[in-house]
């Protein structure tokens, strides 16, 4: 093995010796102490051999030796990366205080190599873990020296994606990321950061996955995906003083932030792109649901044996990939439904082809005939017009009252519904209100009030007895709902003044988790968004430009090389959290073109 060390490498294995002695001393960690202080300093390297940037390394037979201080563990396999990878990664295992590396296959000649230590090793007894180290070496006659760098979020709450695994393809192919491994990988880091140390000056394309399979090739099914849409070339020289390259405690927030990232990925979810029907399920005697694999479905006709066009209600979802069903029929449902459905499926070559699949769906168990006995024991709901009626203080402004059935109904008298208020002096009145159906939900409907709610009264909406039918001919019971706004003083108003619209954009509070979205608006225009009786708390204002005007968050595409729509929090006094304090109103202007400017 040829042993031509650049100075540079020399002098970066004797600050991983020397350095780590400048520490306070501790407890002999070879064995437990019997007393003192908790020894609570991680291991470190006091020798390598061969001394990193070491060139002229072996194809085969090569052997890395790392010695510690003190005895370690190896806690995590699979946090020793080899870039480039092999089809089989290294073996690691310990003897003594030395950590001895070895490959499985052949290295490739005239390459570069980075053996990274990943939240793989802690020491033996305390379980300190090691902060990681970054070995360089080479097959052949020179290290190459160039550095690329990033940083992975999740493209929804635009949080840093840790232990992502981030790809350089020398292969500019579209379906390389899906055929072949990468010419050189990375890991993020707790910040989502990550480098590409000591690569070769050439264009690559820029990935990043979650890689489930750990196998370095994208597989849409089940992983996520980022991308760069342009090739990537590198413009930093790497050198081991580089504060992008040095180990830091995560902890440190100012230097990780300080660190230079020169590109962003954002992980998403694919949508699939076979079409198939995936699944299929009968939900009562005259309901069916069918899932598509993929959205967009195409179908051609769609028909249920033993009934006309006419009596079949069906609806999709917005993504066009489950389809509901039902037959609107007086006649005793069939024990078993036959759906035949005539659709573009994907073929083996991947193409849409006309395809007639017929559907067989049993009666449910619990629906089929029922002997005498067992209709003394049907309970109400399998008699009646079934729906949920709601309404919520904080939302009614925004949202009104939602009442949702549970099939279709036939036949519906919305003037008999009554409304009605009663202010602070107990005196009644009646209310008018709109009745809006869901365009994306036939079963469900908006009754919104026409009038400014006021503070202080009470407000009630009655539903009376068989106002309603549905397709299995049962009539609606009576309920009535009430709701007041709140009056709790300590609860607060966002106002946020909109500027600057020239598109649509769908405005979401999230809470300080970001797991969930509160309330949500759709603009189009300049204008006032309020959210109130907000308690107090820490929030976010997520903001999505809509390209396709849907109004819901769509992701992006690989192939299509198209990115999930933008996102952007809302930032207040330099973060991107808005603190709502007790019995406030804030108005807050938001210039909606200074937000998406073009980076």
């Amino acid at each position: 093995m040829k042993k031509r060390t650049p100075l540079i490498f020399l002098l970066l294995a004797v600050c991983a010796v020397l350095l780590p002695m400048l520490l306070p001393s501790c407890a002999n960690t070879s064995q437990a102490p019997s007393g003192g202080k908790k020894d609570t300093i991680p291991p470190y390297i006091i020798d390598i051999r061969p001394l990193p940037g070491v060139v002229g390394v072996p194809l085969e037979g090569a052997r890395l030796i790392f010695s510690f201080n003190e005895y370690v563990q190896i806690k995590t396999p699979s946090g020793i990366v080899l870039s480039p990878p092999q089809n089989r990664p290294p073996k690691a295992r310990l003897r003594g205080r030395d950590l001895v590396v070895t490959f499985e296959e052949p290295l490739l000649p005239d390459m570069t190599y980075t053996l990274n230590f990943n939240d793989a090793i802690a020491d033996a007894n305390e379980g300190n873990l090691f902060p990681g180290y970054t070995y360089v070496f080479s097959t052949g006659e020179h290290i190459d020296s160039m550095l690329v760098t990033g940083t992975v979020v999740d493209c929804n709450t635009l949080a840093p994606v840790k232990g992502a695994t981030v790809l350089l393809h020398k292969d500019h192919a579209d379906s390389a990321i899906f055929l072949h491994k990468p010419y050189a990988t990375a890991r993020t880091d707790d910040w989502g950061y990550f480098t590409f140390p000591y690569v070769k000056d050439t264009l690559y394309r820029l990935y990043a996955i979650k890689d489930a399979s750990n196998d370095y090739i994208y597989n849409p099914e089940t992983e996520t995906v980022a991308f760069i849409d342009s090739l990537v070339r590198p413009v930093m020289v790497a050198y081991d003083t580089l504060p992008e390259l040095l180990k830091y405690d995560m902890l440190d927030t100012l230097r990780c932030l300080a660190r230079r990232s020169e590109h962003e990925l954002k992980l998403f979810r694919e949508k699939p792109t076979r079409q198939f029907i995936a699944r299929q399920e009968r939900t009562a005697e005259r309901s069916a649901y069918l899932t598509f694999q993929a959205p967009g479905a195409w179908i051609d006709s769609l028909w249920i044996r033993g009934y006309r066009a006419d009596q079949v209600i069906s609806q999709f979802n917005i993504l066009q990939d489950s389809l509901e069903l039902w037959i609107n029929s007086r006649r005793a449902a069939p024990d078993t439904m036959r759906i035949y459905v005539n659709y573009r499926k994907t073929d083996s070559l991947g193409h849409l082809v006309p395809t007639q699949e017929i559907v067989k769906l049993a009666m449910p168990n619990d629906r089929r005939t029922y002997s005498k006995t067992q209709r003394r024991n049907l309970k109400h709901e399998d008699t009646s017009c079934v729906y949920s009626f709601k309404v919520e203080a904080e939302t009614v402004e925004q949202n009104g009252f939602s009442l949702e059935f549970r099939n279709p109904i036939i036949y519906e008298r919305f003037d008999s519904v009554v409304f009605r208020s009663i202010n602070p002096r107990q005196r009644e009145a009646r209310e008018e209100f709109t009745v809006e159906q869901d365009s994306l939900n036939l079963r469900r409907y908006v009754l919104r009030p026409k009038n400014k709610l006021q503070p202080g009264y009470q407000y009630y909406m009655k539903l009376p007895y068989r106002a309603f039918r549905d397709i299995n001919g049962f009539w609606s019971d009576s309920t009535e709902v009430k709701v007041s706004l709140p009056d709790d003083e300590t609860l607060s108003l966002l106002d946020l003044e909109f500027s600057g619209v020239d598109r649509k954009f769908i405005v979401d509070l999230l809470g300080e988790k970001r797991d969930r979205v509160l309330r949500t608006y759709v603009i189009d225009t300049d204008g006032t968004v309020s959210f109130p009786y907000l308690k107090k708390g820490r929030y976010s204002i997520r903001i999505t430009e809509d390209g396709n005007r849907n109004s819901i968050v769509d992701t992006g595409s690989l192939l299509e090389h198209r990115q999930p729509e933008r996102v952007v929090f809302l930032e207040l006094s330099g973060s991107s959290y808005i603190d709502i304090p007790a019995s406030a109103e804030i108005s807050q202007p938001v210039d909606i073109a200074s937000l998406f400017k073009t980076p």
